[in-house]
């Protein structure tokens, strides 16, 4: 089984830019996409043989989660159930047989860290959230969480310090997500790997540079251990600021 998880930065942009050739060309049996910044019904495109489920935000043109999947999921459900968490579509939540699928676009805590406090807050019951579904069944958890967890994951560390996805605090909240039942596939694979990013700055040719932070993830319970069979960085695919990531399930 595999599954694919892009951060767009604007489908319909991103459309224009490539994107279905690789949504061709990678053939994921579930598609997951954060910042699709639309609405369902503004889309002039289609996705053939896949069931879609859109969640968008109440702000126009902003943040947004869309699921695209071959097979039909068991259950659908958006947001947490928190109010004051659920206007912004961040999450998709889609029920497979074997598993809970979380699509998730974890906020920014923006510049001057304006947005750190709820970014803690979001932190804490994000993880109360999917540690509660995987009492019943295990947890797929992809997306951009909007944090480089360790010093491999980005280009300069030191300098980023205290910038928004690199404060101690974020990565805190990570190793706590992590340490409370989830496998970062990724680095399973990849412990060492150096220069893998996911998302490059606009500014200073950073991606020509791969002066990069790895920003998205997919994430999973530790006993989806044994079904794992590799984890994937696609750094060649444009169209956005990220690149998509993917992770290949034996299941």
């Amino acid at each position: 089984m595999k599954l694919i998880s892009w951060n767009v930065n604007g489908l319909r942009a991103c459309v224009n830019k490539g994107f279905m050739d690789f949504f061709t060309q990678i053939n994921a049996d579930v598609f997951c996409i954060q910042e699709s910044k639309m609405l369902q019904e503004q889309a002039d495109f289609c996705f053939d043989g896949y069931h879609s489920y859109w969640n968008s935000a109440e702000k126009k043109g902003y943040s947004g989660v869309v699921v695209l999947s071959k097979n039909e999921p068991l259950k659908v459900e958006y947001d947490m159930g928190i109010a004051h968490h659920d206007k912004e579509g961040r999450i998709i939540r889609a029920e497979y047989p074997h598993f809970h699928l979380v699509n998730v676009y974890t906020p920014n805590a923006k510049r001057e860290l304006e947005r750190l406090e709820y970014r803690m807050e979001w932190e804490d019951d994000f993880r109360a959230f999917v540690n509660g579904l995987s009492v019943h069944k295990p947890v797929v958890i992809c997306g951009d969480l909007n944090v480089a967890h360790k010093e491999i994951d980005l280009k300069n560390p030191k300098t980023n310090r205290r910038n928004a996805g690199f404060t101690d605090e974020e990565r805190g909240k990570m190793s706590e997500l992590l340490e409370s039942g989830f496998i970062d596939t990724f680095r399973y694979f990849y412990p060492d790997k150096e220069g893998a990013y996911s998302w490059w700055s606009y500014m200073g040719k950073a991606r020509e540079n791969n002066t990069g932070w790895r920003i998205d993830y997919f994430l999973c319970s530790k006993s989806l251990q044994p079904y794992l069979k590799d984890a994937f960085i696609y750094p060649h695919i444009f169209g956005s600021d990220h690149c998509p990531v993917g992770l290949e399930l034996d299941i």
